[in-house]
């Protein structure tokens, strides 16, 4: 599902402006970038969390030229740990994730 579509299903739903809704899921996504960018924690009860996490600095191997080690920087990497409530739905609904379109 794309923002277009989440964004036409609200709107479908909820019989407001397909223009209204875009700008109120617009507004929230950027909140939760602005919050993230900030190293703040953010929680949706049921939903989940999304958090700042550090990945520690690493050797890897060009697997290409499996001699030469590479130095893999430390980064921050936005985590994502699902709610009770939310895993509980995904689990009980049997479905298989589908492939993205790659065109």
């Amino acid at each position: 599902m794309t923002k277009k579509d989440f964004v036409e299903s609200i709107s479908k739903d909820t019989g407001l402006a397909v223009e209204d809704v875009y700008s109120v899921v617009q507004k929230f996504l950027t909140g939760i970038t602005d919050a993230l960018v900030k190293g703040e924690h953010i929680e949706f009860r049921d939903f989940g969390v999304f958090e700042i996490s550090v990945r520690k600095r690493r050797v890897g191997r060009n697997p290409n030229q499996p001699q030469n080690e590479v130095v893999i920087p430390e980064r921050k990497v936005v985590k994502f740990k699902p709610g009770k409530k939310m895993k509980e739905l995904v689990l009980a609904s049997g479905q298989t994730p589908t492939p993205p379109n790659v065109a």
